[in-house]
């Protein structure tokens, strides 16, 4: 079976050479050139094995990306590629969830093993384990996003497609603002007015499904976005 490749670069001639030399080795490659696209790849049918991610993308800061995509997949790896040259910058990186990390200008036989590197280290840990179904806890909830349930105190909640693809932005971003732009193109791909009040109708239901849990709210920022605030 092919390696799945979750590739975020908004480069599109490097874009384009990378995609097709992986996919000649073998690979199965998506790809993806705006950071807020990436997230509806995660809950969707695709499941990757490896994320490769440039730093610099339209619409977020890649640091930012990767503290979703691990919260969502915290086994998931992700090799950085980036053109900065500071040690602030790798540090950074690896603080934000990254695994590897890949300057610019690079080679695609160096690129190459340091995937296999990191499928094989994932492979060597997941091995003789049971794997765990995707979770995140949310104070009093539990949310299943591949099956788009919200377990709360008095139940299952059977969410939408919709609902799960807004609830998984909010939790990768927990306790910190979410732009609202950002939401936007990263459920419908476009921010238009129409898209943007049928965010606000599922940001009333969203909220009402907490309702068991006082300590979790969804805060509208005017101008800005949202803040997801769940219980540490």
């Amino acid at each position: 079976m092919k390696s799945r490749i979750l590739y975020i670069e908004d480069e599109k001639h490097l874009g384009k050479i990378v995609k097709e030399t992986l996919e000649k080795q073998g690979y199965e490659v998506m790809w993806e050139l705006d950071g807020a696209q990436v997230m509806k790849h995660l809950y969707g049918s695709y499941d990757p094995d490896i994320c490769i991610l440039d730093i610099m993308l339209p619409h977020v800061d890649g640091y930012d990306l990767c503290h979703q995509i691990k919260t969502l997949k915290p086994n998931l790896p992700v090799i950085f590629l980036t053109a900065k040259t500071e040690t602030t910058d790798l540090v950074k990186g690896f603080e934000s969830g990254g695994t590897d990390y890949i300057r610019k200008p690079f080679s695609m036989e160096e690129l190459i093993v340091r995937i296999e590197n990191q499928l094989m280290l994932i492979n060597g840990n997941n091995k003789g384990q049971a794997l765990q179904e995707e979770r995140i806890e949310l104070g009093k909830y539990t949310y299943y996003p591949p099956r788009y349930e919200l377990v709360s105190p008095e139940g299952v909640i059977q969410l939408s497609q919709r609902d799960s693809e807004i609830l998984t932005m909010l939790a990768s971003c927990a306790n910190r603002v979410i732009d609202r732009k950002q939401l936007l193109m990263g459920v419908w791909g476009d921010d238009s007015f129409f898209n943007s009040r049928n965010l606000d109708v599922y940001i009333r239901k969203i909220r009402d499904y907490f309702k068991h849990d006082p300590g979790i709210r969804i805060q509208t920022l005017k101008g800005k976005g949202y803040l997801f605030l769940v219980p540490r």
